[in-house]
Formats: structure tokens, sequence, C-alpha cells
């Protein structure tokens, strides 16, 4: 690295990180520490012919950063880790030794890409990966927000939620809990337009939960009337707008013009 310190923080990071359970918060202070370090030393972004070695490792230090954004659920910090990391994965693929830990987060940029409704630019993004059909296919970190994607479109939700359990790893079931949510919200606005009500067993294999608990919790924040009694939930319908037509300008208006017309003509 560029100084003792550097290394020493490097190194520390990469200690904390790894360790489980992960302490995120030290591990926040020291990534912020480090990229003011990488920024000085003109690593952050990269600028003209740097020490590959010293590449390598900021390039490892923003990796740690994209999976320590996710793990605290926060999507722009991803983003933005995930931006930097592009000049790494394009502009110097050639010369920099692979990375373990590419795939898997740009594998995570996928699923994010689903979990904004992206859908263009998860394409787009998809197939800009300089991977072989057969290579997607064969790899875990890929192919799962490819078959998210494809289920997403067929309509599977049941599908997208056994996914979760299938994830290659920690990071993409945080992503696709987001995923499912906007699904179950999707779903329950189908259900209120549908139903005047449903038991309450139904609502929640519908919406995926586990629980009533969850689904009391869930029904709330809609302002769904509970039965509890009746175990039913019944639907919050709103009334349609009434447009007041104003009848008397209109006629007269129209007498208007028809007087107008008469004198024309």
């Amino acid at each position: 690295m560029a100084t003792p310190h550097m290394a020493s923080l490097y190194h520390e990071l990469q200690r904390v990180f790894e360790a489980r359970p992960t302490d995120l918060a030290k591990t926040g202070k020291l990534l912020t520490q480090l990229k003011i370090g990488l920024v000085d030393a003109g690593l952050y972004p990269p600028q003209g012919a740097s020490n590959l070695e010293d590449l390598v490792v900021t390039r490892d230090i923003l990796e740690i950063g994209a999976l320590w954004s996710t793990r605290v659920k926060d999507i722009p910090s991803f983003d933005r880790y995930f931006s930097q990391l592009q000049v790494f994965y394009t502009d110097y693929s050639s010369v920099l030794p692979p990375s373990k830990r590419e795939y898997p987060i740009r594998g995570l940029n996928l699923v994010r890409l689903l979990t904004q409704n992206r859908i263009a630019d998860f394409h787009t993004t998809l197939e800009s990966l300089p991977l072989s059909a057969d290579q997607i296919a064969e790899s875990p970190y890929i192919s799962h927000p490819v078959n998210l994607e494809r289920w997403l479109m067929e309509g599977s939700y049941s599908k997208v939620w056994n996914a979760r359990e299938e994830a290659p790893t920690e990071e993409y079931k945080i992503f696709v809990d987001s995923l499912v949510g906007t699904i179950r919200n999707e779903i329950a606005s189908c259900e209120e337009a549908a139903y005047n009500s449903l038991p309450l067993k139904d609502a929640a294999t519908l919406l995926f939960f586990r629980n009533q608990t969850e689904l009391l919790s869930f029904a709330r924040e809609r302002g769904w009337q509970i039965d509890l009694t009746g175990a039913t939930i019944h639907f919050t319908k709103k009334g349609e707008e009434k447009i007041e037509i104003p009848k008397e300008k209109l006629i007269s208006q129209n007498l208007a013009y028809a007087r107008e017309l008469e004198q024309i003509i």
C-alpha cells in the first residue's frame, strides 16, 4: 500500500469484515478511513500508471465496501461502490488478476436492478457481461438473477419467494427480500381490487407470510379492516370520486353558441 498506516488499516478491514459475526459499524469506519487514504494516494479513482498491487488492494477495498453496503441495506452506497468498481472490472481487466468477488457483486447488481423494476437496464447489463450463454448458466451468481427475472415476467411469484433459500450468498437474500416486498405490495393491490374480503389464512398464503403476526402488521399498514373473530380481512375500498358537472353553465354556453350561429347564418 501507499503507506504502512494504510496497509495496517487494510489488514484490519479484512480481519473485521471476514469475522463472524461481522462488526458492520467498525467495517464502515475503516472503509471511510481507507477511502480518504486512497484519494490522497491517487488510487481512488486510479490515476496514471499505478502500481498493480495497489490497484488490486484498492479493488478489494471497494468490493468489501459494496458487500458491506448490502449488509447494512444502504442501496445508494452499493450503487456508488459498484460504479467505482466498473473501472477495475473493465478498464483494468486485462492487467489485473481475476477477483473472486467480481461476479458475486455483478450478480448483486442485477438483482438490485430487478428490485427497482429496471428491466431494460437489467438486460443491457446482462448483455454487457464478458460471459457466454453457457458461462452465465453455469455461474450461480448470474444464473440466480436471470431466473428471478424470468419468473417475474411469468408471474411465478412463488418461485421468486422460494429462490431466497437458494441464494448463492447471504447478500443476495437481502435484495431478494426487497424484491419480495415489492411483489407483495403488487399482490395486495390486486386483492383490494378483486375482493371485498379474504380469510386470514388465504391472505397469508397469497402474500407469502409465514405467520399471522406478519400479516396483521402488513394489513394495518395498508388500512385493512381485521376481524379476528371471523378470521377475515376486509379490504378498504376507495370510493369513486364524484365529479360535479356544471349543468346550468353548460346549457347557458350552448345557448349562446346557438344564438351566435343563427346570427352568422
